[in-house]
């Protein structure tokens, strides 16, 4: 068995899909730590609408960063095709998201609850990690 990389890895599995949302589970190392809200799904050919469209699924390496919008530290998804400024931070509709990823401990139809808890719970895990490892998130395809 190979030793387990260091660092945090994150896997969203992306699972109920809506006309207005979609919304997945968060694993952090395997172990299950939130839901996620994010935009609606389009599959290709269907064209991205700006601040309407969830992120393309794939490998992205997480930083932490001042956000010039939220003014605090927040975690940044990195080369996200088509896509800029991909943030992890608190909401709970698709109208809080513009193509970022909002945690949450309630899954509640096209919405999250208990955002602000969920994020808090994963800011701590990927800011402890920071500096001496890497983070990084897999976005699966939707079903």
């Amino acid at each position: 068995m190979s030793p387990r990389p260091l660092g945090l890895e994150l896997d969203l599995r992306r699972i109920w899909l809506t006309d207005a949302s979609t919304v997945g589970e968060l694993y952090v190392n395997g172990e299950f730590e939130s839901y996620v809200l994010e935009d609606r799904y389009r599959p290709p050919p269907e064209a991205k609408v700006y601040g309407a469209t969830c992120i393309p699924t794939g490998r992205y390496e997480i930083v932490i960063t001042e956000s010039p919008r939220f003014k605090r530290p927040l975690p940044l998804l990195l080369n996200v095709p088509g896509f800029s400024g991909v943030r992890i931070h608190p909401g709970n509709t698709a109208a809080d998201t513009e193509g970022c990823l909002l945690p949450g401990r309630v899954r509640h139809g096209e919405s999250v609850l208990e955002s602000r808890k969920a994020f808090d719970a994963l800011f701590e895990k990927l800011r402890a990690s920071r500096g001496s490892n890497f983070i990084t998130i897999t976005v699966e395809p939707a079903p």
